[in-house]
């Protein structure tokens, strides 16, 4: 016999909040025949991503974004970042006739808040949240037309890329939230730097405050840390004609994991603990005194184990004594012997993160000898390294002017300095020109 639903509030009300979950969760699809707005959401096909109207702690601000589905507040992407809507109900997300997704404020008369393309040329059909947190648009013959790993906002995630695209000079890049309830845009960036050997740096509103070192074939140069976490993620470094690019990607049965800029310009790699239900940050950088851009300036070398932490590369001493004797070591180091240009040769510095390389010149193709060969014949030349660590060092990478941001670290490369012969105890012409230092000779300077 039939019951009435009347008579069992209980199962009245389960029934009730199931409808309201799927009404307000809504497929991993929009098209321009759907809407969403005040509390619906897209869901990617596993459910590990959501993409809605969220507000934050003061709750008055609203913004369209992508999260995590079990970790609601660890947003991931938001679009209209520096121009909020001031109620949830008032927005309408949409894919316009043109093609473009935008976000609409109804209570401004459908004035558009955000919109992906900033031209009248996009042809998308159909816009999807993938189970990778990427929110692609595509035609109707599945071509990608807009894609929001193209835009990060402050976070990376597993399979999204960083870099520059050198054919459009398109750049994907992250920026900070200007406070931990405030995403928009803050004071700093997390940018690829394409010139010489590429690398990443970390920008304050026009100042480099940190830079990763080079790509070596295996790692950034100046991240050993990279390789304490292989077993969680794989990295993946392009360097093409086309592009430049650094991707990550979690390993199968890893647990899930996003690298953020934070608002006071850290980079953090977070994995989620299903256990705990939260994330757990086990590497960021800066890591010490010596990962802040130039803190010994041109020519310096820094150790954070010393008690001192600046000194010069043998060969070079302090340019302002006076400002070194108050630890301001940011002037650098200048050279005590000029070059002979012919009649120079190499002392190796061991274990350090490569110099900055914009001021560089690199050939994959070359071989250690032959990079050495070359920068003994150009005048111009101060340093050398292998461009890639594997297989015992190949490439070649040759540093013109000053040596910029050297460190001394754990599993560091090999740097070949050019010195006169008199700094090496050499003699003019002989065959040894590469005379080796050990890793903590630079000299460190009480004065």
């Amino acid at each position: 016999m039939s019951r009435s639903l009347g008579h069992h509030p209980l199962l009245l009300a389960f029934l009730s909040v199931l409808l309201l979950v799927a009404s307000a969760v809504a497929n991993s699809t929009l098209t321009q025949r759907r809407t969403i707005g005040g509390h619906q959401r897209l869901a990617s096909p596993g459910g590990a991503f959501q993409l809605g109207l969220f507000s934050l702690a003061n709750n008055t601000k609203w913004f369209l974004g992508i999260w995590f589905a079990a970790s609601p507040d660890a947003v991931v992407w938001v679009a209209n970042r520096d121009r909020p809507l001031d109620t949830s109900s008032s927005g309408v997300v949409m894919l316009s006739s043109r093609g473009a997704l935008v976000l609409l404020d109804a209570a401004s008369d459908n004035e558009t808040i955000w919109s992906s393309s900033k031209s009248n040329s996009s042809t998308a059909a159909v816009a999807r949240l993938q189970d990778d947190g990427n929110l692609v648009l595509a035609d109707s013959a599945g071509a990608v037309q807009w894609q929001s790993f193209d835009h990060p906002t402050n976070t990376f995630l597993s399979g999204s890329w960083a870099g520059q695209d050198l054919r459009t000079g398109a750049v994907w890049s992250a920026s900070s939230w200007r406070g931990a309830d405030d995403p928009s845009a803050g004071d700093f960036r997390y940018v690829m730097d394409t010139r010489g050997s590429p690398e990443l740096h970390v920008w304050r509103k026009g100042r480099k405050t940190y830079r990763t070192g080079p790509w070596n074939g295996v790692r950034f140069s100046g991240c050993p840390g990279m390789t304490t976490f292989e077993d969680l993620v794989e990295f993946q470094f392009t360097h093409t004609a086309d592009e430049v690019s650094y991707v990550y990607r979690d390993r199968v049965g890893s647990p899930v994991s996003r690298m953020v800029l934070t608002e006071s310009g850290e980079v953090q790699r977070m994995v989620w603990n299903p256990a705990t239900l939260a994330w757990s940050v086990f590497w960021s950088v800066p890591r010490d005194q010596c990962d802040v851009y130039g803190v010994c300036g041109p020519f310096g070398v820094c150790n954070a184990v010393g008690a001192v932490v600046c000194g010069c590369i043998r060969g070079f001493l302090p340019r302002s004594p006076a400002e070194w004797r108050m630890r301001n070591s940011s002037g650098g180091c200048a050279r005590s012997t000029p070059l002979q240009c012919g009649d120079d040769g190499f002392y190796v510095l061991r274990g350090v993160k490569l110099p900055e390389t914009h001021n560089s010149s690199v050939d994959a193709g070359a071989s250690l000898a032959e990079c050495g060969r070359r920068c003994l014949s150009n005048c111009y030349c101060t340093a050398y390294a292998a461009s890639d660590i594997r297989g015992g060092g190949t490439g070649c990478i040759q540093w013109f002017g000053e040596l910029m941001d050297t460190r001394l670290g754990d599993d560091g490369q090999d740097l070949f300095v050019k010195l006169a012969m008199s700094e090496l105890g050499l003699v003019p012409g002989g065959k040894d020109l590469v005379k080796p230092i050990p890793r903590q000779t630079c000299q460190a300077h009480t004065l």
